[in-house]
């Protein structure tokens, strides 16, 4: 991961650009060593023999069978030890579903391997030798009432313990590691202390202890999780729409800005130089009225990296095309419009939450529009994808597909539309 910068300074030395925590991929034919990060083709599954069932690959508005915008390898093993991820983002091709809520869908595919570490500590439980030790004298029902001496004898357990690594690695790279073991085990209660109890409203208890995640989330609306639909066998190749060519992500590079903003357009409007200059100010302040800022954040952002087709950070932020609509008001509370360089999120977000576990969402990847150039360079016409960006959200736990059997599972996460709204735009 790259060094947090502020966005006064620079490593360099004559201080002139930025560097930002966002990864930007750039689309080639040619494949590098990364064969799984690409756009277009056919999506490939943590197990050919396992893949999704097909209703997670239907468009919600026609029912018919979507295809491939984005696979994307996002191993973060210093994050999800022992976790094999890959990302889909989905699309319907039928002109009549543009502009329409599930017609772009994303999954989130998950194998979990079992810890070394904690596979060791198990072994050692069951094999290591117990090495004898004086025993206490304790009270035993059987010697007070009978006067029957019963020998004890203790045995030394071996402590289970784990360790994680915060650092987040390149989602671009095909390693993965599967050697740290699970750091998010939890400890429960004893059951007798539970059926002691009687059941009691948390909402009530003036003694739970209030977390970061939690105040977050005082604005969510409760979440009613609801058991998995029976899996549907995935079709033939033959029965889908044609795919997308395909353009591998063989390059990744952390995004570098200039220094200073770069200006919004200057007043364009002939004034009559014999006018006022009360009248000049005017016109200025209703044109830059005007003026989608957002967008014009948006724009410039991506015009100093002109050919990048995805913008990766995982509990990031995403660059809003607009902060109009219902996408954008899930993320533009956060105050920070006038912000150049947005590294980490510091104030959540209002994504719905994880369907499947109810933990929070993060932001991990966002398409951009050039993305649609290339997808779409072999098609005849202009009447062609309008979505201005993509933006894909993931359970906070990556956590794994209830009811499966096996160690691999598919789920669907956010997909964020931002559709293009050219006869707004100024």
């Amino acid at each position: 991961m790259a060094p947090l910068y502020d966005s006064d300074s620079s490593g360099a030395e004559d201080n002139d650009y930025t560097e930002t925590n966002v990864l930007l991929g750039y689309a080639s034919k040619a494949a590098s060593e990364d064969t799984i990060s690409h756009l277009g083709g056919r999506p490939t599954w943590l197990d050919p023999t396992t893949p999704p069932s097909a209703a997670l690959a239907k468009c919600k508005v026609c029912n018919d069978l979507m295809v491939l915008l984005l696979e994307l390898n996002g191993d973060l093993p210093g994050t999800f030890p022992g976790h094999e991820r890959r990302l889909y983002v989905l699309t319907c091709r039928r002109k009549t579903c543009r502009r329409k809520e599930g017609s772009i869908r994303a999954l989130r595919g998950v194998r979990i391997f079992e810890s070394p570490k904690e596979k060791k500590v198990e072994d050692s439980k069951e094999y290591t030798k117990p090495e004898p030790a004086v025993a206490k004298p304790t009270i035993n029902i059987g010697e007070t009432l009978f006067g029957v001496k019963t020998p004890l004898n203790s045995r030394s357990a071996n402590p289970f313990s784990t360790a994680s690594n915060t650092n987040i690695s390149n989602p671009f790279s095909t390693s993965s590691s599967k050697i740290p073991s699970n750091p998010f085990a939890t400890a429960g209660l004893p059951a007798l202390e539970l059926a002691s109890k009687p059941p009691q409203n948390p909402s009530s208890s003036p003694d739970l202890p209030k977390s970061f995640a939690s105040a977050l989330s005082l604005n969510n609306e409760p979440l009613t999780l609801e058991p998995p639909s029976p899996p549907e066998p995935w079709p033939q190749e033959c029965n889908f729409p044609p795919a997308y060519p395909v353009y591998y992500l063989a390059e990744a590079d952390y995004e570098i800005l200039d220094k200073e903003d770069l200006p919004l357009p200057t007043q364009t409007m002939d004034l009559d130089e014999g006018g006022g200059s009360s009248n000049q100010k005017e016109d200025k302040d209703v044109y830059e009225s005007t003026i989608d800022k957002t967008f014009q954040k948006f724009a410039d952002r991506l015009a100093q990296n002109p050919e990048q087709v995805i913008r990766y950070e995982f509990r990031g932020e995403p660059l809003l095309y607009s902060k109009h609509d219902a996408v954008g008001k899930l993320f533009s509370s956060s105050g920070k419009e006038h912000v150049k360089v947005t590294t980490t999120s510091e104030t959540g977000n209002r994504m719905p939450r994880c369907g499947n576990c109810g933990a929070a969402r993060v932001f991990e990847v966002q398409l951009t529009p050039h993305a649609i150039m290339e997808l779409e360079s072999e098609e005849v016409g202009l009447d062609g994808m309008e979505w201005g960006t993509v933006i894909m959200g993931v359970c906070e736990r990556d956590c794994m597909q209830k009811g499966v059997d096996g160690d691999i599972g598919y789920l669907e996460e956010w997909a964020g539309v931002q559709w293009e709204e050219l006869n707004e735009r100024r």
